[in-house]
């Protein structure tokens, strides 16, 4: 034993020597009287629960053990590889420049970026296992790894995305017995439902957070998203995205998609997609490899009070139908820009969002009967829905008229600027590129005071000159910078 290892030695004799002394020295300060036995806080409960309440909180904790259970080996990671191309600048590469300015293509440059997310496990057919995420994880993947709860990675295969659901399908094979998730009925979730939200926040692999529904029917307008949400408190953050919104029962309700914060992180407003939305898109993904949506061929808005009572619908919820495309199946069935859409199919309208949908579950071939309002009386039709082709839907030169006319009112001539009462008609907004309005050089802000040389002073009055049957062609006269002025002719 060298010098320096004696030296340790004795230091560590010295402060066990010391402990001792410390000991003894707090022993003696408790006071302590010979054969008094102390008594330890742990030798009793920490907490005296009435036995009535702590049953109740048994149970609770017993079915959210049971329900994590059976759904976490259902729950499963999904780790990506996205492949992008970003064009670099030509000063990036001292050769190039020397030797000249390179090509457009040559500046071209791709680079990976790896993401995380989570996914679900509903479907599988044989040794083919099928998970359900969102879009935003998946749908640009070039590799993808999937990461079951017990520790196993598969390599993952892209099935189907859609853009318009934030939804995505992903494979994977495997001959061992895996769990699948049970789906549920997204329609009969009700506010203040208990809810638990499962997945992978911030790399937190197979968390589960536990909340309720706060709300339902929400809007995905702002992340342009088709879908209604569930809202809930259960803590969401990121990673979370694709994981399951599951009920009491152990069903998944929901996918968990996004949440609204302004620190980035949670803060109890978590958005998820009610499952009845995607269980037709899971069918179209392994049939299909995309989702097939149902097509009428309308341009829908939603209509502020003034616009209802100008079109004489009452306070009846709808959807109005501000452009048609020509020749679509709508066009067909004589519906018309200017009808006030209240049903489908016997179910009433309650927005816009949720007329997309339920129009874009209906299968090609499908005869579907809305009800509406023209001219406030009441309408059927029967529509044979056709498949959405987007080439077809995104085609302004088809969109009819190619703008959205809203009343003149008061607040709009101080807007525009027109103090003169006499003018009288509706204005011309969101004039859409290339399309008739386009066309006819019809410029946001203007007038139209008439349809085919008929006065017009209101929405109903426009409408009706709009939609004559004998019309073979339209021209507008229009007041604009002060000036009245006739377009030209959109022949049919």
């Amino acid at each position: 034993m060298t010098m320096k290892t004696k030296r340790i030695t004795v230091i560590g004799a010295g402060l066990f020597a010391g402990a001792l002394l410390l000991f003894g020295l707090l022993s003696f300060s408790r006071g302590e009287k010979p054969g008094v036995k102390p008594v330890f806080a742990d030798n009793s409960p920490a907490v005296q629960i009435p036995s009535s309440g702590l049953a109740v909180a048994e149970a609770l904790q017993d079915a959210f053990r049971s329900v994590s259970d059976a759904v976490l080996p259902a729950v499963v990671e999904i780790d990506v590889v996205e492949t992008k191309t970003v064009e670099s600048s030509p000063f990036d590469s001292l050769p190039f420049f020397f030797f000249g300015t390179p090509k457009q293509e040559d500046r071209k440059r791709e680079y990976s970026q790896q993401g995380l997310g989570s996914g679900v496990i509903v479907q599988h057919t044989g040794n083919t296992y099928y998970v359900l995420t969102n879009h935003h994880v998946a749908g640009s993947a070039t590799e993808i790894s999937v990461k079951l709860y017990d520790g196993r990675e598969f390599k993952g295969k892209l099935v189907g995305t859609d853009e318009r659901k934030d939804i995505a399908l992903v494979s994977f094979e495997s001959k061992e017995n895996i769990a699948v998730a049970k789906l549920g009925d997204s329609d009969k979730v009700r506010t203040g439902d208990i809810v638990i939200a499962m997945g992978t926040p911030l790399g937190y692999f197979a968390s589960v957070t536990q909340g309720i529904v706060s709300a339902t029917g929400r809007s995905g307008n702002g992340i342009r998203n088709i879908s209604d949400f569930i809202q809930t408190d259960a803590a969401i953050n990121q990673g979370n995205s694709g994981g399951p919104l599951v009920n009491i029962y152990g069903e998944v309700i929901g996918i968990n998609t996004w949440i609204a914060s302004q620190s980035g992180g949670s803060q109890g407003l978590g958005f998820a997609i009610p499952v009845n939305n995607v269980k037709k898109a899971i069918d179209d993904f392994i049939s299909k490899g995309k989702v097939s949506y149902g097509w009428m061929g309308v341009s829908l808005v939603e209509v502020r009070d003034e616009y209802l009572k100008a079109l004489s619908v009452g306070d009846k919820k709808g959807a109005f139908v501000s452009q048609i495309f020509l020749d679509s199946p709508a066009a067909k069935s004589g519906i018309q820009a200017g009808d006030y859409i209240t049903a489908l199919k016997g179910k009433a309208v309650a927005s816009v969002d949720q007329l997309v949908r339920e129009v874009g579950d209906l299968r090609a071939g499908e005869n579907a009967d809305f009800e509406l309002i023209r001219g406030g009386k009441a309408m059927k039709v029967t529509v044979k829905i056709e498949a959405r082709d987007e080439k077809v839907s995104s085609d302004n030169g088809k969109l009819w008229p190619g703008f959205i006319a809203v009343p003149l009112s008061d607040d709009m001539r101080k807007e525009l600027n027109i103090e003169d009462k006499k003018v009288q008609g509706v204005v011309a907004t969101n004039i859409q590129a290339k399309s008739p309005a386009a066309a006819l050089r019809l410029q946001s802000g203007d007038i139209i005071t008439a349809v085919n040389d008929k006065k017009v002073s209101n929405l109903a009055e426009f409408y009706s000159a709009l939609n004559t049957q004998s019309n073979k062609s339209i021209w507008f006269e229009v007041y604009s910078d002060g000036h009245f002025i006739t377009t030209g002719k959109y022949k049919f």
